[in-house]
């Protein structure tokens, strides 16, 4: 059998030959036809290198766009009947043009709080940490909030931060530090004071409080725990979550996202309400006011699913072009880093721990049940083998139950899988929304809390994945990893950390095509958008980027780490 060197390059290669062919002229485009008198396109891509997403045309030369839809892909010579005198003709001497990118999970508004609160990802010791924390404290009032996220202890070591860390530099304000993967925090004295957290405070169902040995609690919180602090932060104001959704926004269309599956503000410990604020205050308010950027595509709280259903049945599943109702979500476990994951065995570095179960399984079946019933399609957090093995379970009672449709059920993260799991995924068309860039979080700890043999048989089984059948959906989760496609592209095709010169389990790496599409049309049918995003064919939106790369053969070669200009219904939204 090839090296999967070999086999990537070899895959880059044919779709090399592929992009040649479909830029060839196409005799089809000598035939006569001619454009309707005043339908005329408004946009002509010229000279382009143009990938499609669609397996009848992968390539094309040029693209004619008319009131935000595509009106053609194909040659030049085959677009000339729609070149009025209004036309705006885009020569990009060879640029690459691809389908808008459409980040499959994220926490929209939060990614755009978190860019204005201190910033801890990337932080690579305890000094850097506290001196962050240190300068946020200086322009804050006292009693004012200190609020950041994105640290990852594994990045310094392993050794876990305590309030003790922060006590010293924020006496008279009370501090909340969320973890990379929001499924741990670290509050400081002063705000568990407010929050009322002793030794003497008992675990939550479906959350722990860090203890010393003396049961005196450290500062750190994990998933439903963390609810305790929550309770007591002042309500971000609607103003300020407005502007977060701006700034996101901008953020989105700079790494060229013109489509995102925004999963809310709900995680384990926080209201059920504020995703649904969230969407009258800020979305609906963004959408009257002509102030949407990009499309979101929103679930909602499992609990809730009436309302949802509710609201499906009397607006649709589209309220416009911008806002689009995706279904519900839940969560089974919590993550990896934060030792919450749900796995058959313990974890190394904590013997006798398995993780967390945050749900009963009859509670969540009942609710899936239900949620199925009325149409809505179900997501569901899943990052430990456990959790992943009984959401799957879970799904096979629900097909039995309420019979076979497309439903496209999901699983958020899907990230470690026991023997057999990947292909149990594809019985069922089962959607892996899955997020490259936690590899990068992952690879250098997973073997230190689960063991090396156990971390490489079941981790980001990508390749896996899709060979069982499995439709395999990109996003980044922001703001737990950046929005970036490019860098997560890159990540799922070498998966490499900087530095490392051999890749982390190579047999799961993607090629060039299937990582492309993860990000453009198999997220689109993750959502159930497939029909009007995705792809650039005629008829779908005409969401795409433009690229720094002059030909297929130098994108292959080396995927650029940004994106020169995102167009969005035809129009330029970035820069």
């Amino acid at each position: 059998m090839a090296a999967p060197s070999a086999l990537l390059a070899a895959g880059a290669t044919a779709l090399v030959a592929v992009a040649a062919v479909f830029l060839l002229p196409d005799p089809a485009s000598r035939l006569p036809c001619r454009a309707p008198r005043g339908r005329f396109a408004d946009m002509i891509l010229a000279n382009a290198t143009i990938y499609t997403a669609d397996p009848a045309r992968p390539f094309a030369a040029a693209m004619a766009v008319r009131a935000g839809r595509v009106l053609r892909v194909g040659t030049y010579d085959s677009l000339k009947e729609f070149k009025g005198r209004d036309t705006y003709e885009l020569n990009l001497s060879g640029n690459v043009v691809l389908p808008g990118f459409i980040d499959s999970h994220v926490h929209l508004i939060d990614g755009g709080l978190q860019l204005a609160r201190v910033p801890l990802r990337g932080v690579r010791s305890k000094d850097e940490f506290i001196s962050r924390v240190k300068g946020a404290v200086r322009d804050k009032h006292p009693g004012e909030w200190v609020r950041g996220g994105g640290w990852n202890n594994d990045f310094w070591g392993g050794e876990i931060p305590t309030a003790a860390w922060l006590d010293d530099i924020s006496p008279d304000n009370p501090v909340w530090l969320s973890r990379m993967d929001g499924h741990m925090g670290l509050a400081n004295s002063l705000a568990m004071k407010i929050a009322g957290i002793d030794k003497n405070t008992n675990d939550p169902v479906g959350g722990t409080i860090v203890r010393t040995t003396e049961r005196e609690p450290t500062g750190l919180l994990v998933d439903a725990a963390m609810k305790l602090v929550f309770n007591v932060i002042p309500e971000v104001s609607v103003n300020d979550r407005r502007e977060a959704l701006l700034t996101a926004s901008r953020h989105a269309l700079m790494r060229g996202v013109t489509t995102v599956v925004d999963v809310g503000s709900y995680v384990p410990g926080t209201s059920e309400e504020q995703t649904w604020q969230d969407f009258s205050d800020v979305y609906e308010w963004a959408h009257s006011m002509g102030k949407m950027m990009i499309r979101v595509c929103l679930f909602f709280p499992m609990p809730t699913w009436p309302r949802v259903s509710d609201l499906i049945h009397e607006r649709g599943r589209s309220l416009s072009g911008w806002i689009h109702l995706g279904g519900v979500k839940a969560f089974l476990d919590g993550s990896l880093g934060s030792s919450s994951a749900w796995f058959y065995e313990p974890y190394e570095d904590v013997p006798g721990d398995y993780g967390l179960q945050l749900l009963d399984m009859d509670v969540l079946l009942n609710a899936t049940l239900e949620s199925d019933k009325s149409g809505l399609q179900v997501a569901i957090h899943a990052i430990g083998d456990k959790a992943n093995d009984m959401l799957l379970d879970m799904f096979d009672k629900v097909v039995s139950l309420n019979g076979t449709k497309d439903r496209r059920f999901r699983i958020e993260h899907a990230q470690h899988l026991s023997p057999g799991a990947a292909t149990r995924f594809g019985e069922h068309g089962i959607i892996a929304s899955v997020q490259p860039d936690h590899l990068l979080d992952d690879a250098d700890s997973a073997g230190r809390k689960i063991g090396v043999e156990r971390a490489e048989r079941s981790s980001y089984l990508f390749r896996s994945l899709l060979a069982g059948g499995a439709h395999l959906a990109f996003g980044s989760d922001w703001p737990v990893s950046d929005i970036y496609p490019l860098q997560a592209i890159r990540t799922a095709m070498s998966r490499k950390l900087p530095g490392w010169e051999a890749p982390w389990i190579s047999a799961e790496r993607l090629p060039l095509d299937d990582s492309l599409k993860a990000h453009t049309i198999s997220a689109a049918y993750a959502c159930f958008l497939d029909h009007v995003l995705g792809s650039l064919v005629e008829g779908k939106y005409a969401d795409f980027v433009v690229l720094p790369s002059t030909s297929w053969r130098e994108f292959a070669d080396d995927i650029p780490g940004h994106v020169l200009a995102t167009y969005v219904n035809g129009k330029q939204a970035y820069p």
